[in-house]
């Protein structure tokens, strides 16, 4: 299927020219002093407290990034990213604070177990391609959270996992440590990173983003700019300024380790000016869809937001906002879509909405797939042998032939008549879900880590623990 074009090849290139500018005449708030011999030495200015990028060397970076990026699960399952095949994976939402249950139609702050149980259901879900470590327990030191994320993912599925997003050099060091646990190289790990909008990157991170590059790790630069707060109100502008973000890390990570594979991604948000939030209507999906029409001008695999609502329950808001939000970028080309289980705009996750996506992922990939015309798909002796007959074609061979070739069936959206809905005690999409989640989680099952490799996770968490919390 072609890819939509929602910005031409023109606007491209001016938000690529308005980048170059802002990162070589407005800089970036930079003052992490290693970093900063490293860029200096490759030409880079500094004046205060800003760097300054010349043009070419942004460019020359741009060129010499790698741009393909492959994930390995710890039973050896692979998910390559920019191959140029234009497959489409979704992984989950990162990083939720709470849990909504949807029996009760209520909230309630993530725990420990849920980090467990989120992992072990997104394993068993056939869309959801990679993982990503879901909640953030409250009943954690926040010095762990990441850490503690990963760790106690990596027993709960066999999928391609990926890592959480950080901030320290010493998350770095931990999460290579677990990751060669399950044989998992540096290359085969992917960590993301957000600057500090607008145009700013703290010491820490400076030193996490060396720490990723001397290491090898194939990262995700995660610029999290807000329009109209901390990036213009214009979608073009705060693409220039997104795009600028993720550059000068670009810049800083080549020029340590050329070569190295970059994920491209963004998640622009826009400012709901009556409230102070993100908005989650259709202009995320458009700023997606700009973001990975940009990130492929650069020849990189483009990762965006995709199932993101502000809506605090399952209703008519959650669906056709995470609906318009998956599509617009599904159909310009993205080659990851994060999000299943969202809501709330990223405060909020869900079991039954986790089942919910991964039924929704797969119309999207249905939706991106062509239809098949040639002789046989035309049917014309099928058309022949109905009008001649019955003119009916259950009975035919190519009706079977093709039933579940051109039909996505669902498992969970209502598709009976009233009585029979009725009789079943009219339940929707939503009870549906919630009991399909219900039941992947007493019955799936997931390879445990042998006893060796648990102690090894559990002796790398302790040793974090002891160096890095501090004692209250």
């Amino acid at each position: 299927m072609e890819k939509l074009k929602f910005i031409s090849d023109e606007e491209i290139v001016a938000i690529h020219n308005t980048t170059l500018r802002i990162l070589s005449e407005i800089g970036f708030v930079w003052t992490h002093k290693p970093s900063l011999d490293i860029l200096t030495s490759a030409g880079c200015t500094i004046k205060g407290n800003r760097v300054y990028f010349p043009p070419q060397l942004v460019e020359d970076c741009i060129k010499k990034s790698g741009k393909t990026v492959t994930i390995k699960g710890r039973n050896g399952s692979t998910k390559t990213l920019g191959d140029g095949k234009g497959n489409l994976f979704f992984h989950n939402l990162g990083g939720a604070r709470d849990v909504f249950e949807a029996k009760t139609n209520s909230r309630r702050p993530a725990i420990e177990q849920d980090v467990r149980d989120a992992t072990r259901l997104l394993d068993a879900l056939d869309n959801c391609h990679t993982v990503t470590p879901f909640f953030t327990p409250q009943d954690v030191p926040g010095e762990l959270m990441s850490l503690f994320m990963y760790r106690h993912s990596i027993p709960h599925t066999t999928k391609p996992l990926q890592g959480p997003g950080i901030q320290y050099d010493f998350e770095v060091k931990h999460a290579l440590e677990m990751a060669a646990v399950i044989d998992t190289t540096a290359a085969e790990l992917t960590l993301s990173l957000s600057p500090v909008s607008p145009l700013t990157i703290p010491d820490h991170e400076a030193a996490a983003v060396v720490e990723m590059a001397k290491a090898g790790v194939a990262f995700a630069t995660l610029p999290c700019p807000t329009a109209g707060a901390t990036s213009p109100m214009t979608i073009a502008g705060s693409l220039a300024q997104q795009n600028a973000e993720t550059l000068a890390i670009v810049v800083l990570s080549q020029l340590i380790n050329p070569g190295l594979p970059i994920i491209y991604c963004g998640r622009l948000g826009m400012l709901e000016p009556r409230t102070g939030l993100i908005w989650g209507g259709l202009e995320l999906g458009l700023t997606s869809a700009a973001t990975v029409q940009l990130g492929h001008y650069y020849g990189y695999s483009v990762n965006v937001y995709g199932f993101s609502t502000n809506a605090h329950t399952i209703d008519a808001q959650n669906g056709f906002e995470r609906g318009m939000n998956a599509v617009i970028p599904a159909l310009a080309g993205a080659d990851e879509l994060s999000g299943i289980g969202e809501m709330e705009a990223g405060v909020m996750g869900s079991y039954a909405q986790m089942v919910l996506d991964n039924e929704f992922a797969g119309h999207i990939i249905r939706l991106k797939g062509s239809i098949d015309v040639n002789e046989d798909t035309l049917a014309f002796e099928g058309i022949l042998k109905a009008m001649d007959g019955t003119r009916n074609f259950l009975g035919q061979k190519h009706t079977m032939k093709y039933l579940k070739k051109e039909l996505h069936l669902t498992k969970l959206a209502e598709r009976n008549s009233w009585e029979p809905w009725e009789k079943n005690g009219r339940k929707g999409i939503l009870e549906n879900a919630d009991a399909e989640a219900d039941r992947i989680l007493r019955e799936h099952q997931v390879p445990p880590l042998e006893a060796q490799q648990e102690k090894e996770l559990d002796r790398i968490m302790a040793a974090a623990e002891k160096d890095h919390v501090k004692k209250r």
